[in-house]
């Protein structure tokens, strides 16, 4: 006998991020690119950091995360002020905050962003594990009054994921953690660690949420069997650089290049087999902007999901 409509199983419903914020907003500025990236717009034009944070929201985002990713200790203190930190952290968290508001979605959560602290991509130039601790703790303090749950993204290896993780841990809200793979179908941190014996820390110290990142949509599809676990949620953002390799510590994006075959429609694509495979966090990162994030949200709802 046929299964009813009312028999049907209902598809999960899917959690949508926003995409990335610190190429669209090179995009939108007037200022030079600097190794602070998204930082520097952040000071100089924090008007359009609130309205891209507006414009990811209005196309289907309901988590939407701090524009802090360049705003640690690390970092400014070898392209910045590190006396700035405090101030910085706090203009990020208002920026996010009067998004919100003033589009009025009901739902819209924020994100504390805890990112690697010296560069992306490096595992090998992260600081010791309890250097790393120290800083993550010092954004969570900060962040932790203001947001709804942190964001430990682009982890490349299972010590910064691990110390991000612990340190948010402490701030009793949820914390969710994206590892960034190397892109090929290999399940390899860009450390080299396997993606399975990240997964397993995870569990093991409590990320409510596993995601991949910053990583090829391509690569994600293909190491997506190693994010089976039977604790928390999982996810994804990829990225529409065709590399990454020419990001050096202390570098600008200036040389980075974007797919030109990964549109809002094939991005899309990509996003609904993650959710096919069980995916509940969804999103983009660099080089996804809010029409990406649109085109997600259609596809997945012609597709039956709820997001």
């Amino acid at each position: 006998m046929s299964a009813t409509k009312s028999e049907t199983p209902l598809l999960p419903v899917i959690t949508l991020l926003d995409g990335g914020m610190g190429q669209e907003l090179l995009k939108r500025s007037s200022q030079e690119i600097t190794p602070l990236w998204s930082t520097q717009v952040m000071i100089d034009e924090p008007e359009i950091v609130r309205d891209l944070h507006a414009d990811f929201i209005r196309a289907g985002a309901r988590v939407i995360s701090l524009n802090s990713y360049t705003m640690t200790p690390e970092r400014l203190a070898r392209d910045g002020n590190i006396n700035d930190f405090q101030k910085l952290q706090l203009a990020a968290i208002n920026a996010a905050t009067s998004a919100r508001d003033r589009v009025a979605i009901s739902g819209v959560k924020i994100a504390g962003c805890l990112p690697p602290l010296v560069a992306s991509y490096k595992a090998e130039v992260a600081p010791e594990y309890e250097s790393m601790l120290t800083s993550y703790s010092k954004i969570v303090a900060i962040q932790a009054p203001h947001v709804d749950v942190f964001l430990c993204e682009t982890m490349s290896s299972i010590a910064e994921a691990k110390a991000a993780l612990v340190a948010a841990k402490k701030s009793g809200l949820p914390v969710w953690v994206s590892l960034t793979i190397e892109d090929n179908d290999k399940g390899v941190l860009r450390s080299g660690e396997l993606l399975a014996d990240a997964v397993t820390m995870l569990d093991e110290f409590g990320a409510d949420a596993k995601l991949l990142n910053c990583s090829k949509p391509e690569a994600i599809l293909a190491s997506w069997s190693k994010m089976k676990s039977d604790q928390g949620l999982t996810g994804a953002y990829g990225n529409g650089f065709t590399s990454i390799d020419s990001l050096q510590p202390g570098g600008t994006v200036k040389s980075m290049e974007s797919r030109s075959d990964l549109g809002p429609a094939a991005y899309a694509e990509f996003a609904l087999q993650w959710a096919n495979q069980g995916a509940a966090l969804i999103g983009g990162c660099c080089e996804v902007g809010p029409a990406h994030i649109k085109a997600l949200a259609r596809r997945l709802t012609e597709a039956g999901y709820s997001v």
